[in-house]
């Protein structure tokens, strides 16, 4: 998508103002999305101030950034962004902002390997890697060495922190995996509003059904919930969930179409999928976000969980 007059505009005004110093107490970095701002606060500690442009409930796949989001990222001593088309509608400013600027696309530190293809374009992945704390691993290093490069005298203290959070994050993963195998096999099943959850499917052998594809910006025909409204009568799947970025109208249309039938869905929770809860609280961490789903998601689906999750931080009645 092409940058409009008054982004270049903005870009423009905002270059002329003086670049800060590597010198300063503290470095200024803008990260797209929460997910990697909080990365960068675990990573940075003290060392770092850190603004996410984009907030609890925010769709990263439609979001356009703002004369203010340009002026941030202009002054910013370093701009952390996923990557993996996630921003989409942000991305030919982010890389024409990359040729002047300290800007990094950590989410691309993922091997491609462990990434999945998309359907419908050749060289496009799934961006939805931070569903599995494994695969969030090598993007907290990205970010650790992006830091690392700005702030060399920092490498040591950055480092560590990192690795105090991937030993959290790993941990996170082992409840993870331990929850959601509690689940009866025949009732994987998680369905949701998007394709947000391929990852999360694969490494804990889900089946996944988004009603839309990978991307939000995909529509839902009538002949999707159709099928999917068919599906769920069929295989006598009770539950479905909402996502806290995405329009609820057609799952609740689901839910409709099922109840038309006699069959009743009950909607199983709310999930986070492109965006963390609010800021200051546990779910508005990553590893609260993540704690958040594998939880809500087994509990809904019959499976064993502990009270409040992971460690008893979950908001009650989750």
């Amino acid at each position: 998508m092409s940058l409009t007059r008054r982004d270049l505009l903005a870009f423009a005004a905002a270059s002329l103002v003086a670049r800060p110093s590597f010198a300063q107490e503290r470095l200024t970095v803008v990260a797209s999305t929460g997910m990697i701002a909080d990365a960068a606060r675990r990573v940075g500690g003290s060392a770092v101030e850190v603004k996410a442009l984009m907030g609890p409930g925010v769709d990263p796949h439609s979001y356009r950034q703002t004369r203010s989001d340009i002026v941030a990222m202009t002054r910013a001593d370093l701009v952390l962004w996923h990557g993996l088309y996630l921003e989409a509608q942000m991305e030919e400013f982010l890389l024409k902002l990359g040729r002047r600027r300290n800007v990094v696309a950590v989410g691309e530190a993922v091997p491609q390997a462990e990434l999945i293809g998309h359907e419908d374009y050749s060289g496009k992945f799934d961006p939805h890697v931070w569903m599995v704390p494994e695969l969030w691993v090598p993007v907290v290093r990205a970010v650790r060495d992006a830091l690392s490069d700005v702030a060399p005298d920092s490498a040591e203290v950055f480092a560590a922190n990192a690795e105090t959070y991937i030993a959290e994050i790993t941990r996170l993963g082992d409840y993870a995996r331990g929850v959601l195998q509690t689940v009866p096999e025949p009732a994987r099943v998680l369905l949701t509003a998007h394709d947000a959850f391929g990852y999360f499917g694969r490494a804990y052998g889900y089946e996944v059904l988004g009603i839309q594809g990978i991307s939000t910006e995909s529509e839902a025909g009538l002949n999707r919930i159709r099928t999917l409204v068919d599906m769920l009568v069929e295989r006598d799947i009770g539950a479905v969930f909402v996502e806290t970025s995405v329009s609820d109208r057609n799952i609740r249309a689901l839910v409709e179409g099922a109840a038309a039938k006699g069959h009743e869905v009950r909607i199983g929770g709310e999930l986070f999928s492109d965006a963390m809860g609010e800021p200051g609280t546990y779910e508005g961490t990553y590893l609260g976000m993540i704690d958040h789903n594998a939880t809500v998601i087994a509990a809904a689906l019959g499976g064993q969980v502990p009270e409040r999750g992971m460690d008893g931080k979950l908001k009650a009645g989750m």
